[in-house]
This record gives C-alpha cells, sequence and structure tokens, in this order.
C-alpha cells in the first residue's frame, strides 16, 4: 500500500480528535509511569509497517524513514512521546548511524 493510501485509511479509522487523545494518553502514561504502555500505538505502528511491506535497509543509504513519517503525519505532536524518540533511537542502534529528524 502506498504512503498517502496508509495515511487516509488511518484517519478515516480514527478521526482527529481520537487520534489527538491516543497522543495525550501516550504522554501522560510517559509521565506516570516508568514502563508505560504502548500497546495501541504499537499495533497501529505493525499495522504500517506491514501494510508497507517495510524492511530494514541492508545499508543506510538505503535507510527509509517512511513508517514513522506516516505516524508523524497521522498523529499530531507523536514527535512529543518517548514511545517516537524509542523508535529513532531503535533505528539508530540497527543502523549504527543517526537518522535525521
Amino acid at each position: 500500500m502506498k504512503k498517502e493510501n496508509i495515511i487516509q485509511t488511518l484517519k478515516e479509522a480514527y478521526n482527529r480528535d481520537l487520534r489527538k487523545q491516543v497522543v495525550k494518553t501516550l504522554l501522560a502514561n510517559e509521565k506516570q509511569s516508568e514502563t508505560p504502555d504502548y500497546k495501541i500505538i504499537n499495533q497501529i505502528f505493525s499495522y504500517v509497517l506491514k501494510e508497507l511491506d517495510w524492511k530494514i535497509a541492508e545499508n543506510t543509504k538505503e535507510w527509509d524513514n517512511t513508517p514513522l513519517d506516516i505516524m508523524e503525519e497521522v498523529f499530531p505532536k507523536l514527535e512529543s512521546t518517548k514511545w517516537f524518540e524509542e523508535q529513532k533511537l531503535t533505528a539508530k542502534k540497527l543502523i549504527g548511524t543517526e537518522i535525521n529528524a
């Protein structure tokens, strides 16, 4: 599925208020808990990865940040969560280089 189609599908499945609430809940959980529950956002992210048929690039020149770009576009202010930072850090460790934000 193409990036635009995934974005549209997610926006249709989750209205704007619900998407904003997901991020607000993430931020609140991150403040209140040492181990926040990322089950919902991880499920959505897994869907994005599956629909893109996304796999970690063999080398950093082929790095594709599309899954996080989609999540950032669909969920306002997601980039301000620890979950988003963890995704970027995980990617950096896996490919051994820095990803531009």
